[in-house]
């Protein structure tokens, strides 16, 4: 298999892979988690020919349960941290673990039964753990130093604090961070410091053995590095300075997309803005621990909203909607050889997707990471759209879809008699049957030019209505459906690799 010359990176070429979350991952607690079934998806994915498994961040989740709004960029999420596993190590008991609710749909995760129950029987493995004999959790705590600590102290004040917004705290010296407050509390919550330094240490090094064995059957994980941080987050409170904030730490002008022909008020997602010009004199500093620690985690990153790095749209904190935003200069191709030099191995995927202007697709070329291509994008009865694969070059990534785009089947059942009939047209069959097309339209993306192609596992599984990932612009009922134990089947990857090597995959 050669091997994709994306800054010299090892991602394989005119390879496939799948992309579905740790947490649509079967298991009996809820949640996909880090244990059987991830080594059993990844078994599937090699079975099936595939080379690259794209998973959602592995962040903490927050508002509206997504990862993509986290209390940290650098941390793990704990709901992943694997019970059976805690119980082989005899940090937890079976019984334990079996008088929790986590839920009985296998298809949905209720995260309100996850946050009543796990973190429960996380302190009980956490009270149970020898940890000042653990030199593997010295080495951890010691090695991570740069975040580790400031998201401990920071969660264990979130509790102090009723889970207050860290603006609210009532303590101004807890706020501001000053060396006084700081070190009383961080003596006054000791143990909770030490918990949540804790559940970190058994979610990265739950995470290490997924990776290596997942590199052990030649499959790469792609990660996804959200481009903003949340304002609730310890990154947000303990890099200020990073930050577009005035003298209380409240955001001025916070980060959304302008209206377009799907949202008339444009999207309003609230998170703080970078003062690129001060990372700039850093070297670009912050970013460079946070792709830093990416590296640890994933063979390829995916950067997402790309095009923030050329303009992004600010809008009024004091808005409720981003119909008043305006587009102001990102940090260019400066940032993006900032990182290139540092990483010169890791490879990246410009998510280059939504409102698109000629600086940023110069950018991209210029940046030589891989674009993103759409199929779902694709079927404009003009036939004039650039995600047709007949437009495509090789430098860039195929998708059917991505998280935020509704399985293949469910697009068809609710595409246009116009569209089908394109769609129909285009791929050269003779019906507008939304099974056949699906099918279809999973070959053109195996055929196409793209060095890498990726599909929802959803498409694979000819899944429909309640089985997309996330709903832009919505607040609830996202991030939430689970693959059924079984699924990922010996039948199905045998079919996946079957068409994954007739087109050279």
């Amino acid at each position: 298999m050669k091997c994709l010359n994306n800054n010299d990176t090892l991602l394989p070429s005119r390879s496939s892979g799948i992309l579905l979350p740790v947490f649509s991952l079967p298991s009996p607690h809820g949640i996909g988690t880090l244990g059987r079934a991830a080594f059993d998806f990844i078994d599937f994915l090699a079975a099936a020919g595939q080379r690259c498994w794209q998973v959602l961040p592995l962040n903490p989740t927050g508002f509206g349960d997504s990862p993509y709004s986290s209390c940290s960029v650098f941390a793990g999420n704990p709901y992943f941290i694997d019970l059976d596993t805690l119980a082989a190590e005899g940090l937890l008991k079976k019984r334990e673990i079996k008088a929790f609710d986590f839920g009985k749909d296998p298809r949905r995760i209720d995260y309100e039964k996850l946050y009543k129950g796990r973190l429960k029987l996380l302190r009980l493995a956490f009270e149970r753990a020898e940890l000042q004999n653990d030199s593997d959790y010295s080495r951890f705590v010691s090695e991570n130093e740069a975040w580790l600590s400031d998201y401990a102290l920071f969660m264990a004040l979130k509790s102090h604090f009723d889970m207050k917004l860290w603006q609210a705290w009532d303590d101004a010296g807890a706020r501001l961070r000053r060396s006084a407050a700081l070190k009383k509390y961080e003596s006054k919550l000791q143990s909770e410091i030490k918990f949540h330094k804790f559940l970190q240490y058994i979610f990265y090094s739950q995470w290490e053995k997924v990776k290596s064995y997942a590199n052990s059957r030649a499959i790469f994980i792609i990660g996804d590095l959200p481009i903003y941080c949340a304002l609730d987050s310890a990154d947000c409170w303990a890099n200020k300075a990073q930050f577009q904030l005035d003298k209380d730490c409240r955001p001025t002008l916070v980060a959304g997309v302008p209206p377009d022909a799907f949202t008339e008020d444009g999207q309003l997602w609230g998170n703080p803005l970078y003062d690129w010009e001060r990372m700039k004199k850093s070297g670009f500093a912050w970013w460079m621990r946070r792709i830093e620690n990416a590296e640890k985690l994933y063979d390829a990153v995916r950067i997402d909203h790309f095009r923030a790095l050329e303009s992004y749209w600010a809008v009024p904190a004091s808005d409720d909607t981003a119909r008043n935003g305006h587009w102001v200069k990102g940090p260019g191709i400066g940032f993006i050889n900032a990182i290139k030099k540092r990483f010169p191995k890791l490879p990246f995927i410009a998510e280059d997707l939504g409102f698109l202007t000629e600086e940023v697709h110069a950018l991209r070329r210029e940046s030589g990471w891989l674009g993103m291509k759409v199929l779902e994008f694709a079927f404009d009865p003009s036939g004039k759209s650039d995600y047709l694969p007949h437009n495509y070059d090789k430098n860039c990534t195929c998708y059917t879809g991505t998280h935020d785009n509704a399985p293949l089947l469910l697009y068809l059942e609710q595409a246009s008699e116009a569209e089908r009939a394109f769609i129909a047209k285009y791929l050269g069959i003779k019906t507008k049957n939304a099974k056949q097309l699906a099918e279809a339209i999973l070959r053109a993306g195996l055929v196409s030019t793209a060095n890498l192609f990726i599909a929802q596992m959803q498409d694979w599984l000819n899944l429909s209505e309640g089985s997309r990932i996330n709903m832009p612009g919505t607040s609830e009922g996202n991030w939430q459906w689970r693959m059924k134990r079984g699924e990922a089947s010996e039948k199905l990857a045998a079919r996946i690799r079957e068409l994954t090597e007739l087109y050279g995959r």
